[in-house]
């Protein structure tokens, strides 16, 4: 903005400086509130309409409370966040079903199979889908299926749940292994729903996994969201990868453990744990 004064003006000058800061105020109030309103009339719209691939719907979401335009819903934000995220990973196996089941038949056909025949026709479809299930831990944390099922509780002794069923599927030859699973912690003024450990436990195995690696993001997975003194897990699992095939030993099992804290300092807490979950 310019302002155009007569040289012989001296009053009009003077006052100049006053007169640009308080049209500058102006501009910034002016603009500040423009903005909030696009930001908070644009998320909404976005918000109500979705959009093709989710990500313009989370940014949105974002703005929209931190506009704090309503500050009543923010306390909301979590859930319609994670609402809006299950929506999008449904989208994005809905769209990587096609390839998923092309490639099902590609390697029927390899096989020798007629994938036109009647048992065959929706066979490639069906197993793209199974296999979409067998590894939808890959689009869950922790933090999903806690859902704020953390309470302040002064007690402070062992918690075991043990047998917790597991099936997972073997990244080196895709067959599924499965056992039972063991967990234990030692609260730190907090326990967690004793369901969610079993949660926690089904996030990772529904992955392409080791057991040796399994084994041990159950325990941090619950260590780093509940921060307890320790966390003990053991898994024993039957791999068809040594039964279907290979070496073929019906019988054989995979035992694995992962200690952390008073588990792994402690020898008799240790011991303790162990004898609790073999009983």
């Amino acid at each position: 903005m310019r302002f155009g004064l007569d040289d012989d003006d001296d009053d009009a000058r003077e006052e100049l400086p006053a007169l640009k800061a308080r049209t500058c105020r102006t501009w910034k109030h002016d603009t500040r509130q423009a903005r909030q309103r696009s930001i908070i009339g644009g998320s909404i719209s976005i918000i109500m309409n979705g959009h093709c691939n989710g990500k313009a719907s989370d940014v949105a979401v974002e703005q929209f409370h931190s506009s704090n335009a309503f500050p009543e819903l923010s306390v909301k934000k979590a859930a319609h966040r994670n609402l809006q995220e299950g929506s999008r990973k449904e989208e994005e196996d809905q769209c990587r079903l096609p390839s998923m089941e092309a490639a099902y038949a590609s390697i029927l056909r390899e096989l020798g199979e007629d994938v036109d025949r009647h048992g065959l026709l929706r066979t490639p479809l069906r197993a793209a889908k199974a296999m979409q299930f067998f590894t939808k831990g890959y689009h869950e944390t922790v933090d999903d299926v806690l859902n704020d099922a953390i309470f302040d509780e002064g007690h402070d002794e062992m918690v075991i749940v043990k047998d917790i069923d597991m099936f997972s599927l073997c990244e080196h030859h895709l067959v599924p292994f499965f056992g039972k699973v063991h967990i234990g912690y030692i609260p730190n003024k907090k326990v967690v729903g004793l369901s969610k450990l079993a949660r926690i436990v089904e996030i990772y195995s529904r992955r392409l996994q080791v057991q040796e690696r399994l084994t041990k993001q159950i325990a941090v997975g619950l260590s780093e969201a509940l921060k307890p003194r320790g966390v003990a897990v053991v898994i024993e699992a039957a791999h068809m990868c040594m039964v279907m095939r290979g070496v073929q030993k019906m019988n054989s099992r995979t035992v694995t453990s992962s200690m952390l804290g008073a588990y792994r300092d402690d020898p008799k807490t240790r011991e303790e744990f162990l004898s609790l979950t073999q009983n």
